[in-house]
């Protein structure tokens, strides 16, 4: 098997997620350039967080004209299995491979710092390795990570458990108050309907060793791994 992270101007967490894949997962990794539609055969494409394009308009609103995304969605439309972080998915949002938008925090202020993720569902290649309702200690570094949909897209979300994680207490409950920018209904994470696409705005990346101080996001690219291996790739 082998993972391509995608590499955009002003990427800047791509090594952070070639690191966790390559070096601490021990999987084949490459770097994928923005301006080239050759995916070089990979089996799972990561778009990382940071700032596409400087951020300039909106969050991955150029970055979504980008030679390489017109390849991955043809990637993902074949069912392979695209895992969007922070900017990674705001620009999954903007092209169209997931609903819903990311606005400002409800704050109105740049976050950064550790939270906690309840699992929602576990019938996921990102999630397969994850017992149902456990909780995750991911940080997050964002501005604009206030996911919204309409009542309809909320409501397919949630009867096709489509889910992935809610921000919650270190005890799991859904709360408010641990909510960090006002996401509607505490979603941090979300799948397409084919359930080969994941956006969510905490960084496995950076919490994929113990010296980070968590390996929890470890267990997302384990999942994603053992979902590979199980398909003989």
């Amino acid at each position: 098997m082998k993972f391509g992270v995608l590499v955009f101007p002003g990427s800047n967490c791509d090594h952070d997620t070639y690191n966790a894949l390559s070096e601490v997962a021990g999987a084949p990794c490459t770097f994928l350039w923005h301006d080239s539609e050759d995916l070089q055969g990979v089996d799972a494409v990561l778009v990382p967080g940071g700032f596409a394009y400087g951020d300039y308009l909106r969050t991955g609103a150029i970055a979504r004209f980008s030679p390489v995304m017109q390849s991955v969605k043809k990637f993902a439309a074949g069912g392979g299995l695209v895992l969007g972080i922070c900017n990674g998915f705001q620009i999954l949002t903007e092209s169209g491979l997931l609903p819903g938008a990311l606005m400002r925090n409800a704050g109105l202020k740049y976050i950064c710092k550790q939270v906690h993720l309840r699992t929602e569902t576990t019938n996921t290649p990102f999630t397969s390795q994850l017992k149902p309702g456990e909780v995750l200690q991911i940080p997050i570094g964002h501005m604009e990570g206030n996911y919204y949909c309409d009542a309809e897209t909320l409501k397919a979300l949630e009867a096709e458990d489509r889910i992935a994680f809610r921000y919650s207490t270190p005890a799991g409950e859904i709360t408010a108050e641990a909510n960090p920018n006002g996401s509607l209904e505490n979603i941090a994470g979300i799948l397409n309907q084919g359930r080969n696409v994941l956006g969510m705005m905490p960084h496995p990346d950076r919490s994929s060793e113990e010296l980070l101080g968590s390996a929890d996001g470890l267990k997302i690219f384990a999942s994603m791994i053992a979902s590979l291996a199980g398909q003989g790739v």
